[in-house]
């Protein structure tokens, strides 16, 4: 009896290490490989210049190291609260008003004059900068802080607007970034398809004026500015920022001069319609004489400037060079509608009358 039961527990031991040892082979048999579920912390995007920039995936610290329209692309896009250093903004009153706390945050420079240093204190996770600042832009790299570039003062439209795609890409803004291309997108084609109904001949010589009556924006940016608002541009073959001679004013004899404040960072220069009448040199130029002299629009940044805004600046030069043709453009209701839909600011109509009088709305 007693070697029956021994059996009996010998036998049931086996097939228990039997089935265990079964059921080890099967998990596996049948198991598959972890797969790690750590999220990424880093991506990459294209910048202005072509670069491939490794960024995190949530940018939440942005220090902006240049004007040029940078920070209102922030701005409008949604991210404003994210710009924790950049330059002084005291140009744009409108701009501080909607963004107060701009006051408050530290300048760490602009351009290739910047304090690296400090703007490592910052721990920004990126810097967006111009591509006019080489050596700027190649400290900070050097000081490991990814540098996103941007187009600044050398945009074009097209330029601008996969800027904007860029931005919108970088801040996780898409939506934004589509709508904001829209409006430009719609607007451009309502100036252009009546520019194209102008008779050659009714279209002005126009002379642009930046910030001093002989420095003017004529390649690129100005070019477009002015070409495709209706008018002629008479320093098309001048590059951009580049000085001129009276004589050779005097020999373009332009019919209208838009007379633009961007000097730089420091502060808005406005040239005055009566410093042009006083100089003997100027005085007897066409756009002198009939008193087509056009102080640039400042809303939020300089209309004539690459911006977001700027498309409210094509408007205005539209309806300036051509009043007939544009008279259908209400500026007001245009001013209003881009700041509600991408300021999140209700203007009033008095607000829009001081960014057409730009210098007095300036004044202390």
């Amino acid at each position: 009896m007693m070697k029956s039961v021994k059996s009996c527990i010998t036998l049931c031991v086996i097939m228990l290490s039997l089935l265990v040892l079964g059921g080890c082979g099967s998990k596996a048999t049948n198991s598959t490989p972890s797969t790690s579920t750590t999220p990424p912390v880093e991506r990459t995007i294209v910048d202005m210049v072509n670069k491939t920039v490794k960024i995190p995936v949530e940018v939440n610290k942005i220090v902006v190291t240049c004007y040029g329209g940078a920070t209102n692309e922030i701005v409008v896009l949604g991210a404003a609260d994210k710009i924790i250093g950049q330059p002084a903004q005291e140009n744009f009153p409108q701009l501080m008003e909607m963004a107060p706390q701009f006051k408050n945050i530290p300048d760490v420079g602009s351009f290739d004059n910047i304090n690296v240093e400090e703007i490592i204190k910052l721990k920004p996770d990126l810097v967006v900068a111009s591509v006019t600042s080489p050596t700027g832009n190649k400290k900070l790299e050097e000081a490991g802080i990814p540098v996103v570039s941007v187009l600044t003062g050398r945009a074009t439209i097209d330029g601008l607007t996969k800027e904007f795609k860029m931005m919108g890409d970088v801040l996780h803004k898409e939506k934004e970034a589509a709508a904001l291309s829209d409006f430009w997108e719609r607007r451009l084609k309502l100036i252009k398809d009546d520019v194209a109904k102008i008779p050659a001949e009714k279209l002005k010589k126009v002379y642009y004026m930046l910030g001093t009556p002989l420095k003017t924006d004529g390649s690129a940016w100005g070019q477009e500015f002015i070409t495709i608002a209706g008018g002629i541009n008479v320093a098309q073959k001048v590059d951009n920022a580049s000085l001129i001679s009276v004589e050779q004013l005097l020999k373009w004899n332009p019919d209208v001069m838009i007379m633009s404040s961007n000097i730089g960072p420091t502060k808005n220069s406005f040239i005055k319609a009566d410093d042009l009448r006083n100089n003997p040199q100027m005085s007897n130029l066409n756009a002198v004489v009939n008193n087509q002299m056009y102080q640039c629009p400042i809303g939020a940044f300089w209309w004539d400037r690459p911006s977001p805004e700027s498309i409210l600046g094509f408007m205005w030069l539209a309806k300036t060079l051509q009043p007939d043709t544009f008279a259908n453009i209400n500026l007001t209701q245009e001013t209003k509608e881009f700041f509600q839909t991408f300021y999140h600011c209700t203007l009033t109509d008095q607000q829009i009358k001081s960014f057409m009088n730009a210098e007095a709305a300036q004044k202390p």
